[in-house]
């Protein structure tokens, strides 16, 4: 390669294959002798780019060779260390140190809570402003703009033609950037960003000052900061040194260059940096700016004439060129001529949905990996869809891994502190604490089974609504756990537990965030041993938790037990977990960022919608857009360029598919606007790129041969297993639905309640039981029944927002039964039994049940009384024999089956403690009603046939089904509702409609007698 006057500035073309074309060519210019290689310095933009451009020397080396020095100078979008690469130029000491970023952060926080007073956020909310604010202010000095350039003529008076929220906004920011400054002068530091550009301007003058012995190379670095643009310019200058630039389009005609603006460079001196009209959003834009801001043009650019080893055609370049091109330029595309409209090798991939995108790009890989030392990169900025494409790789034995890495809460070891959190947040309640006590690494090894089994009763005891906080009903759970098994065998576990939970529960409103750290750390090694700190993500945890104790110890920030999930979620998001070396060695999953530079002989572009690439524009929280324009930051779209820019390079490998979603898991989706300008450019000649076969495979890879059709459930027991007694709340499920009877009588099932479960009928009827039973017993007197009730209300351990809900309504029903028992006593009326449990034998089958209430009428009679803490059932239910309880209880009733209660059922009454529709009730609540047939009543068994009607209903029940041979039909009544716990057990969506559909054909629908 010849030397010329001049900046010595290259770039490589998008076709060429960024980081081997590097190499092809340093190999030649540098390696003059067995060690001058080693001499030459090569900057990067980050460390995942010294990884690859280390990878393609390996390859081109063709033996042993002592590597280039590389450091990483850092770019826009990664928080990286510029490396020891200067300090050895005497800047260590002439340059400030930095200031710790998680300090930073906190103290801002600290700053904008002083500042907010009463209008501050809540910790959360405080912590992410604060993290916005740095952000913020870390663009700022990226840009070299000091906290005086907001007082600029130019910029107040933006300011004061914004609306008030944008005025007291930037008057926020810039308040508490005057604090921070101050505090950093204060201790003799400066910001990360600022300390960078120090660095920075100490090299260029340096080098300028005395040309380094050997040659400097910056390589692949895109970032357009003057600082280090001004480096990258004497680096250009420097003997054989040189800056290679990755994609920039050389051969894009020179009013397209001009049309994409300013680009930093203003043609007047109040003009501002970034016009109106400038294509920030264009990929060559940023690298204008860079050109623009080192003082190069890019007439004195040269193209690097060495090619890596997966390049593609020389023509893509030209393609891909006119891909981007500006609204006004596009407009040629309808004169292009196919050739320079084709992009050749590049496939368009539209799926349904993520898991089928999924799906179709393991197959793309799978098919690629057939080819001998073919290599496949996957690059998607959605995470989510690299973890699907991971696991569908794994069906084929293909070990992927996500060089992105996954984010420290979705990793066992970040999972198990954010559980020991939430478990201190929500003071222990059901979901977090079992999750916890179940997470992997909580003694894991031997040992762990006997400790699951335990928590596995724990769980199956906690089920139901939430209970009240802390540890006192976790104490009544396990006290009842100890008298059904080996009491002492669970009293022993529960304190271990306990002795991990109590120091997190007793906490006060406000920790210092060092302390509660400390104890969650103690809790969690205290389960989880020293596993909780082994393994990738257990270093990275242990790292994260020692950087934020050490940040919070020294600024003093105090957390509320409550805040503290939602702030160790938000800041370990921030940290990215990469694995360990051990994937396939020739796939890669890569980010956006991890991507820059790789190669690949395919490439599979994923994800591409809008909002995930590019992703949406996210302005900053605290300056107005039109700020920070006048200032010379670009704009939020900025990054839309880069995205660009990040495909633009993808797209210069040999075999590219693009691939797109039509809907994500919230809805409908818009495909990216890259994917619709390729359909643009393209026109006619799309339908030649579409890859169909990859999602036709990935629809027919999991369609096996259909399964019979699963037929409506029948069950046909034998004698022996029918002859069961029948409890007087089962007889309902029997005629009405025989199947559940089957499933919860004969096959003893029974559905489970979930954790933190809303109140159903069954608790809330359990405790209404309990409290009438025991006011009926004792006697009361007025008033006690509400006592009673909040008694049982506190022993249920009842979480207090589930009491305070329901105790308004609770409390007035219970007035009005209160009334309406002591109006009837003063009629004659008394209380013979409530709460009696009692049976009969009745065609030889035992029937037995628990009888609500019973009432002596004066005239010796009886009147069965049934609470319902809801509606209560219809006399036509009644009628046609699904709800038999209030009957069944007068014929045991009948029959002496209760003791000490004898008599002829007259009355059958429900007692509901639902809201008066009659208004006959004053409280507003509470009504009772017959299933009568009487007065104006369309519906009801007469009172003289009632106990006859039920007894038959009954008896043709025992007939059928427990002493005959019918079968337990599922569903044998659609239109019946009410029960529901066994439809997944009988698989009622396989065959529901299908029958009714055959029966709608039928003309006839099945019915129950």
């Amino acid at each position: 390669m010849a030397e010329r006057a001049g900046p010595q500035v290259y770039s490589i073309a998008a076709h060429r294959g960024f980081a081997d074309a590097l190499v092809a060519g340093l190999i030649p210019r540098y390696a003059q002798d067995d060690v001058g290689l080693a001499r030459l310095t090569l900057l990067l933009p980050s460390r995942r780019a010294e990884r690859i451009v280390t990878e393609a020397f390996i390859r081109l080396s063709g033996g042993g060779m002592l590597l280039p020095r590389m450091a990483v100078v850092g770019d826009l979008d990664l928080d990286e260390t510029l490396g020891p690469l200067l300090d050895p130029l005497g800047a260590g000491s002439a340059i400030p140190p930095a200031a710790d970023p998680t300090r930073r952060w906190l103290r801002l926080a600290q700053l904008l809570k002083a500042e907010l007073g009463e209008d501050a956020p809540k910790a959360p909310g405080l912590l992410r402003l604060a993290q916005e604010t740095g952000r913020t202010m870390d663009r700022l000095a990226v840009e070299g703009i000091e906290l005086g350039d907001l007082l600029q003529d130019r910029v107040a008076g933006i300011v004061g033609d914004l609306a008030d929220h944008w005025r007291q906004a930037t008057r926020l920011f810039a308040t508490v950037q005057a604090h921070w400054l101050a505090d950093l002068a204060e201790r003799g530091e400066v910001d990360p960003p600022e300390r960078r550009n120090l660095l920075f301007q100490f090299a260029a003058r340096r080098w300028r000052e005395t040309p380094p012995a050997y040659p400097v190379v910056a390589a692949g670095v895109t970032s357009a900061s003057p600082a280090l643009a001004a480096l990258l310019r004497t680096i250009a200058e420097t003997p054989r040194g040189a800056v290679i630039l990755p994609d920039l389009d050389l051969s894009l005609d020179r009013d397209v260059w001009a049309a994409l603006g300013t680009a930093g460079a203003p043609e007047g001196p109040d003009d501002p940096p970034f016009g109106e009209r400038d294509a920030v959003t264009h990929p060559q834009y940023h690298l204008k700016l860079l050109l623009n801001r080192m003082g190069v043009n890019r007439d004195e650019v040269q193209p690097w004439h060495r090619a890596g080893l997966a390049a593609a055609p020389p023509e893509r370049s030209r393609a891909i060129s006119n891909l981007f091109l500006p609204p006004a330029a596009s407009a040629g595309w309808v004169d292009l001529p196919a050739a320079q409209r084709r992009l050749s090798g590049v496939r368009l991939m539209q799926s349904a949905h993520p898991g089928e995108e999924a799906q179709a790009i393991a197959i793309l890989i799978r098919q690629a990996l057939e080819q001998p030392e073919r290599r496949v990169a996957l690059i998607t900025p959605d995470r989510g869809l690299a973890g699907r494409v991971i696991a569908q790789l794994k069906r084929w034995g293909i070990a992927a891994d996500d060089t992105a890495g996954r984010p420290l809460p979705q990793t066992s070891a970040g999972r198990a502190l954010l559980l020991l959190a939430e478990v201190a947040a929500e003071a222990a309640a059901p979901v977090p604490l079992l999750a916890l006590l179940q997470h992997p690494l909580v003694r894991a090894g031997e040992g762990r089974r006997d400790w699951l089994e335990r928590v596995r009763a724990l769980d199956l005891e906690l089920r139901g609504p939430r209970p009240a906080p802390g540890l006192p009903p976790l104490h009544a759970a396990i006290d009842k756990l100890a008298k059904r098994a080996d009491g002492e065998d669970i009293r022993s576990w529960w304190c271990e537990v306990e002795t991990v939970l109590t120091p997190l529960l007793d906490w006060a409103e406000e920790v210092p965030l060092a302390d509660a750290l400390d104890l969650l750390c103690a809790g969690g090694e205290a389960l989880c041993g020293d596993a909780l700190w082994s393994g990738a993500d257990g270093r990275a945890l242990a790292a994260f938790i020692e950087d934020l104790r050490e940040g919070a110890r020294a600024i003093g920030t105090v957390i509320g037990p409550r805040d503290l999930p939602a702030v160790l979620r938000d800041a370990m998001d921030r940290v990215a977990v990469r694995p360990p070396w051990g994937g396939h060695p020739r796939v890669a999953i890569y980010g956006l960022l991890e991507a820059r530079m790789s190669r690949a002989d395919l490439v599979i572009c994923a994800g591409l919608t809008e909002g995930s690439w590019p992703a949406s524009p996210s302005p900053e929280a605290l300056l107005p857009p039109a700020v920070l324009r006048a200032l010379g930051v670009p704009g939020a779209e900025f990054r839309i360029g880069l995205s660009a820019h990040d495909l633009a390079g993808a797209l210069g490998a040999p075999e590219v598919v693009l691939s797109h979603a039509l809907r994500d898991e919230g809805g409908p989706v818009i495909p990216s606007r890259f994917v619709m300008r390729v359909e643009a450019m393209l026109g006619e000649l799309a339908d030649q790129h579409r890859e169909v076969e990859a999602v036709a495979l990935a629809r027919q890879i999991d369609r096996a041969t259909p399964a019979p059709a699963y037929p409506q459930p029948k069950p046909m027991p034998s004698a022996q297993q029918r002859d069961v007694p029948l409890a007087v709340t089962a007889i309902d499920r029997l005629r009405g639905d025989p199947y559940q009877f089957y499933a919860q009588a004969i096959l003893g099932l029974r559905s489970l309640d979930a954790l933190d479960a809303e109140p159903t009928a069954a608790w809330k009827g359990t405790v209404v039981h309990r409290v009438l039973e025991r006011w009926h017993k004792s006697e009361g007197g007025a008033g006690e029944l509400l006592a009673l009730a909040s008694e049982e209300l506190a022993a249920m351990q009842a979480h207090p927002l589930v009491r305070h809900l329901w105790w308004p309504r609770l409390s007035k029903a219970l007035e009005w039964i209160d009334a309406e028992v002591r109006a009837a006593a003063a009629q004659g009326r008394t209380v013979a039994v409530s709460e009696k449990t009692g049976e009969m034998t009745f065609m030889d089958v035992k029937v037995h049940g628990r009888a609500d209430r019973i009432d002596r009428l004066p005239d010796g009679a009886l009147a069965v009384v049934d609470y319902k803490t809801g509606a209560p059932p219809t006399p036509r239910m009644v009628e046609e024999g699904f709800a038999l309880q209030l009957g069944v209880i007068g014929l045991i009733a009948r029959d002496g089956g209760f003791a000490g209660v004898t008599g002829e059922p007259e009355r059958f009454e429900y007692w509901s403690l639902g809201k008066s529709k009659a208004k006959t009730s004053e409280t507003g609540f509470g009504y009772a009603t017959e299933p009568i047939l009487e007065d104006k009543k369309k519906s009801g068994i007469p009172r003289e046939q009632f106990l006859e009607k039920i007894e038959g209903f009954l008896a043709d029940a025992i007939r059928r089904w427990i002493k005959g041979d019918e079968p337990f039909t599922a569903r044998l009544n659609p239109d019946l509702g009410g029960y529901n716990d066994y439809d997944q057990l009988m698989r009622l969506d396989e065959w529901q409609a299908r029958g009714e559909a055959s029966q709608m054909e039928g003309g006839q629908m099945e019915g129950g007698q």
